[in-house]
């Protein structure tokens, strides 16, 4: 996430292949997670029925949903990086104690933070068109949604760092898989048995216009433009 400036005295050793071992320790972290999501927040509860739990048997939905979306902006971050342009010149300063943030590093916290002003703009609508009794029923199925997606974003990863693919004509396939993602999460939200969304038609519009469609053009302008 950070790099550190050289310091006079030392030297950096070259080498010749590109270092990839911060996406397996990414990884490893993340799954890390994930193993202690489930078996300390779920009571050793496996992956089929975390997948298939009813939202009357859940617990730490709230804490759960934090987790995913770490790592789902984890995983996100290591395979959007790749094709960030360049980083705002105030972050790719050196900063505090040499620190200065790389792609990767500015990819995260602008997921970070997109994430948690979305998910404050969702509260405050639930709230606001007095439907704030279904918000733990909104993070738990939108968590089991990301849970899968950052599932494979994982696999994404791998295949783009350690296997022989070209890496630009990937991107067209990765913007047409993550505009499928929008798609379906979208029909995914109006559609849930859970019933996540208020039930007038106007509220569901204003919401997947103001807190979906908005919000992923903003993050998109900030990191490619």
């Amino acid at each position: 996430m950070f790099q550190l400036t050289a310091v006079t005295g030392f030297t950096n050793q070259l080498r010749l292949t590109e270092n990839h071992d911060w996406v397996i320790a990414l990884l490893l972290a993340s799954c890390f997670l994930y193993v202690f999501m489930l078996s300390s927040l779920h009571r050793g509860i496996n992956l089929k029925r975390f997948l298939m739990q009813d939202f009357a048997d859940a617990s730490n939905v709230i804490v759960t949903w934090a987790i995913v979306s770490l790592v789902l902006c984890l995983s996100a971050a290591a395979l959007i990086s790749q094709y960030v342009p360049t980083v705002p010149r105030f972050l790719s300063l050196p900063g505090f104690l040499g620190v200065q943030f790389n792609k990767f590093g500015f990819t995260f916290l602008a997921l970070i933070l997109f994430y948690l002003i979305k998910a404050l703009l969702s509260y405050l609508f639930y709230q606001s068109v007095g439907f704030s009794r279904r918000w733990n029923a909104f993070c738990f199925t939108a968590t089991r949604f990301y849970f899968v997606l950052s599932l494979v974003l994982m696999g994404l990863c791998i295949s783009h760092y350690y296997f022989p693919i070209d890496k630009s004509e990937a991107l067209i396939y990765y913007i047409s898989f993550f505009g499928f993602v929008f798609i379906f999460k979208t029909v995914y939200y109006i559609f849930h048995k859970n019933h996540i969304l208020p039930s007038e038609w106007y509220y569901k519009f204003l919401y997947i216009c103001t807190l979906q469609f908005i919000p992923v053009l903003a993050l998109w302008k900030l990191l490619f433009f």
